[in-house]
């Protein structure tokens, strides 16, 4: 397989504050150029898009390919399994969302220190070994977001699985609390193949200040600063597959041209990444990836990623800039950032351990006030 995956977590919207509204025929449309190009690896999830992705990529990929032109990953929501029963009920519920009979590679979804101890009492593990040998699924594997330490004592105590799903980017490759070197140098020494997920750091790095983004056009004025944090996660040696979760027919046609015929970075190359990402580091205050993990369960339905977005980019879009941001979703219908009654919920589920009860705070100082 070519090494481009298609993450179904950022599709097109037709309204772009309301994650299910998928724009399908968009998504048809980016479906075809890069099954035309040779690609063929789908990366989705029960909770993606409000649980509205698994459905889109059955209108816009299952229901117009033969099954045999296409893989199909998806994934356990350990985070929302409450007993051992839903294992099975959720598992066969993503087959019918889908409409397939089996899936390519089935993950338990982003595993942590405090969703093992659940994955352990759940038998979780043992339950995707067992769909395995039932030919539900072809391969088996995990999602991770936690330190290398944790990784180790998951790959130590299930050998069985075969791959691993990391954070990796030139970001985080270095970075004290992602230790994305750390967690890839654990997956190696394991043997497991590693997949990647948040190459762009949920677009973060496709958008670079005009220092950093000149750095990398001296080099090739025509890359993209998105081609230049795929190519490097893709040319990781043990690393089989780069997901970029694309939002528009630009982003398809741009990641398939270059990773069509993919070519690792070569060393001239790596040095002005790496010149780049230092130069980069002071305009990104929050390193919040859009994922949305933060939003299904918050009781005031406050646009977590959306206003930390709004929040980063304060200091060069200015104050008047931001409030008029920030006040546009919250005449959508989404709760203020002084709403927040600091259940925690939103910091259980995030995959970058950010403090968004303190982060909100921010956002009420210095955008809604």
């Amino acid at each position: 397989m070519k090494k481009l995956g298609f993450g179904c977590m950022r599709l097109p919207l037709l309204n772009k504050d309301d994650q299910t509204s998928i724009d399908l025929e968009q998504f048809k449309k980016m479906v075809d150029i890069f099954m035309k190009r040779g690609f063929t690896y789908y990366d989705t999830a029960y909770v993606y898009h409000n649980g509205r992705s698994e459905g889109a990529l059955k209108e816009a990929l299952v229901k117009r390919y033969p099954r045999e032109a296409f893989t199909i990953t998806d994934k356990m929501p350990m985070f929302i399994v409450n007993k051992e029963e839903d294992l099975e009920r959720i598992f066969n519920e993503q087959l019918t969302r889908l409409g397939v009979d089996h899936f390519d590679y089935y993950w338990l979804h982003a595993l942590n220190r405090t969703q093992y101890v659940k994955v352990q009492k759940m038998k979780a593990f043992e339950f995707i070994a067992q769909k395995k040998k039932e030919g539900k699924t072809v391969h088996i594997g995990f999602s991770f977001h936690d330190t290398p330490e944790v990784l180790k004592q998951i790959l130590d105590d299930h050998p069985e699985v075969e791959y691993v799903q990391l954070q990796l980017n030139y970001l985080d490759w270095e970075d004290t609390d992602v230790r994305a070197k750390e967690c890839y140098d654990v997956a190696v020494q394991h043997g497991k193949k590693v997949i990647v997920m948040e190459p762009v750091r949920g677009g973060k790095l496709a958008t670079l200040p005009e220092e950093s983004a000149e750095v990398l056009k001296k080099l090739d004025p025509q890359a993209s600063p998105a081609s230049w944090a795929i190519r490097y996660a893709a040319s990781k040696e043990e690393v089989i597959m780069v997901l970029s979760g694309m939002s528009n027919i630009a982003q398809v046609e741009d990641n398939t041209s270059y990773m069509e015929d993919f070519k690792p970075l070569n060393e001239e190359e790596d040095k002005a990444l790496y010149k780049a990402k230092e130069l980069l580091k002071p305009y990104l205050s929050i390193l919040c990836t859009a994922c949305h993990y933060c939003t299904p369960g918050c009781p005031k339905k406050i646009a977590i990623p959306e206003y930390f977005e709004i929040l980063s980019e304060n200091q060069w879009n200015g104050r008047k800039k931001s409030q008029e941001a920030y006040q546009k979703l919250v005449d959508s219908g989404k709760g203020k950032a002084s709403a927040c009654i600091k259940c925690g919920q939103c910091e259980k589920a995030c995959p970058q351990h950010l403090q968004i009860r303190k982060l909100l705070t921010e956002v009420v100082e210095k955008i809604e006030k």
